[in-house]
């Protein structure tokens, strides 16, 4: 009698406090929705351990598009909160034209007929807009608030290859601005530039050479070129933004001899002057350069969301370096496989985007159709 007391108290004895909060630390994000339905006392546990445990980080988001089926679109996410991998089950959107990306954080696709995009952290909501008055193939494209510039990446047949055009979400319509710098003509496709938004402000920076260019999106001008002052050679520069913070991340050395990947905030008040905040650890350098060897590293690309730097290879895009910059200063570096390699071996276009994920927004998605399930690695 006494031994079936015991049991019935262990059975009812209910998991809370620190413990609770410590075990919903380590669960998914996409797990915690529905445990926070279990009862008032769950639900105040997950808020607790997303708020003082392990809080809740931006996830980078990864869309494969088919290329004989633009429509077909598979779309990922990697959260580094739980370091886990993600397949979204949404409803299809009938995408006729190449899927894009811009700036981390704008999905896009542009076509002679039409221009749409998504806004959403999920990038499950699409806007469609009439496309620009100058038709473009591989255009600069950023958003500021409730404004969207499109700018050079012309066909040759237009009279300004470096026009510039300003789609007003609001109103539903596009302004013309002063065009880019004629120093940009040779350099005008997204193909060579790298670009990043602060505030008003549109930076647009040759990869190549390092040169950076602003726009400023009340006067609609132009600035620059400004030179990015680093006491270091590198001979491949990605710029992007960490939490308003307007950084570069440069190869250091040259193509034949990488000497090493590093990341500097951008000072615009000093004249442009970059400020070293951390070196890429060597072995991470040379995961980096994959299997091409040699020290050959001829490009590389990046998506920045919130404290995160993802930086990855384009031809060897199997694995991610991730670079975490703390709020104290420093980073964190780590390696993160990318599944999506992996797990969609017919995979075609592949875009990856980035957006701050809450446990509001994978409620309103789930209510609109769409499922979440976790990537076995």
């Amino acid at each position: 009698m006494g031994s079936q007391r015991i049991q019935e108290k262990e059975v009812e004895a209910p998991i809370h406090g620190d413990i609770l909060e410590a075990i919903l630390s380590h669960v998914p994000l996409i797990y915690l929705l529905p445990a926070s339905h279990v009862s008032n006392h769950w639900n105040g546990a997950v808020s607790s351990s997303l708020r003082y445990v392990n809080p809740v980080k931006p996830w980078l988001t990864v869309h494969t598009q088919n290329s004989r089926a633009p429509h077909v679109i598979k779309s990922y996410a990697y959260d580094p909160r739980s370091r886990s991998w993600i397949k979204i089950h949404a409803p299809q959107i009938n995408h006729t034209s190449a899927l894009r990306s811009s700036h981390s954080t704008l999905l896009y696709t542009l076509s002679p007929a039409k221009f749409t995009f998504s806004l959403d952290s999920l990038h499950l909501e699409w806007n469609h807009a009439p496309s620009p008055r100058v038709w473009r193939v591989d255009p600069v494209v950023a958003r500021f608030g409730n404004r969207i510039v499109v700018a050079g990446g012309a066909c040759d047949f237009e009279d300004d290859p470096l026009a510039v055009e300003m789609y007003d979400i609001d109103s539903g319509n596009w302004i013309q601005c002063e065009s880019m710098p004629e120093m940009m003509e040779d350099t005008t496709a997204s193909t060579w530039l790298s670009v990043a938004v602060a505030g008003e402000f549109m930076y647009v920076t040759e990869k190549n050479s390092g040169t950076l260019y602003s726009f400023d999106c009340k006067t609609m001008t132009w600035q620059g070129p400004y030179e990015l002052r680093r006491e270091e050679s590198v001979f491949f520069s990605v710029t992007g933004m960490v939490r308003n913070r307007l950084v570069v991340v440069g190869i250091v050395g040259d193509a034949e001899n990488v000497k090493g990947v590093k990341i500097w905030e951008v000072k615009k008040e000093l004249g442009f002057e970059t400020m070293e905040l951390c070196a890429m650890p060597k072995e991470m350098v040379k995961k980096l350069i994959g299997e091409s060897g040699n020290g050959l590293l001829n490009s590389i690309e990046l998506v920045c969301i919130g404290d995160f730097v993802y930086v990855y290879n384009p031809s060897e895009p199997e694995e991610m370096v991730v670079c975490e910059v703390l709020q104290g200063g420093g980073c964190e570096w780590r390696i993160a496989r990318n599944e999506v390699v992996n797990h969609d071996a017919r995979m075609g276009r592949v875009v990856l985007c980035g957006g701050d994920v809450r446990l509001e927004d994978l409620k309103s998605a789930v209510s609109g159709n769409c499922r979440f399930e976790l990537v076995q690695v």
